[in-house]
């Protein structure tokens, strides 16, 4: 499917999930601790990074137009904090079953496949065309850099300035 290239962005990074979902759900008694390995350095390296970057750019960009509370939102953080779980769990077992595996490997699947077959298609065509373009400026940015909480400043600011009707800025808080 044809995606805008903010989501464009996200759909690369499922592509790997996606790759890395198979693995898992392919795992033997011989192949569980090479998986488990091949999964947590994709989730430290990118797993966690996507989720926050769906969490705080994507989602609160489609909430100044769309339903906060939309059931594909809901079950989106919903999965978002289950394979944050399963993840935490796999990193604390160094000899899993390759059950857990293949039950993490379903889910990260199946989340990916929700988030691009619907999701993806309510936020396209919830947010405008010219917010969709600064979404993926701020998404570029954010994936070149370690500092989200910044970029999702950025964003909010770029989508929203000049427009009285968006929501209210974040107050900064000072670091030092």
């Amino acid at each position: 499917m044809k995606r805008t290239e903010a989501l464009a962005i996200l759909s690369r990074d499922h592509h790997q999930a996606l790759f890395v979902a198979h693995r898992l759900r392919r795992a033997t008694a011989e192949t569980v601790r090479e998986e488990r390995r091949r999964f947590l350095d994709f989730w430290l390296r990118d797993g966690r990074r996507h989720f926050r970057l769906e969490e705080e750019l994507l989602l609160p960009a489609y909430a100044v137009h769309g339903d906060a509370h939309h059931p594909l939102v809901l079950q989106v953080l919903g999965d978002h904090v289950a394979i944050r779980a399963q993840a935490d769990q796999l990193a604390r077992a160094p000899d899993p079953n390759p059950d857990r595996l293949h039950d993490l490997g379903a889910t990260l699947s199946e989340h990916v496949r929700l988030e691009e077959r619907q999701l993806f298609a309510v936020i396209e065509a919830a947010i405008p065309a010219d917010e969709l373009l600064d979404l993926a400026h701020a998404l570029e940015r954010t994936e070149r850099s370690d500092e989200l909480d910044e970029s999702r400043f950025m964003i909010q600011e770029s989508l929203h300035h000049g427009r009285p009707e968006g929501p209210p800025r974040p107050v900064r808080r000072d670091r030092g």
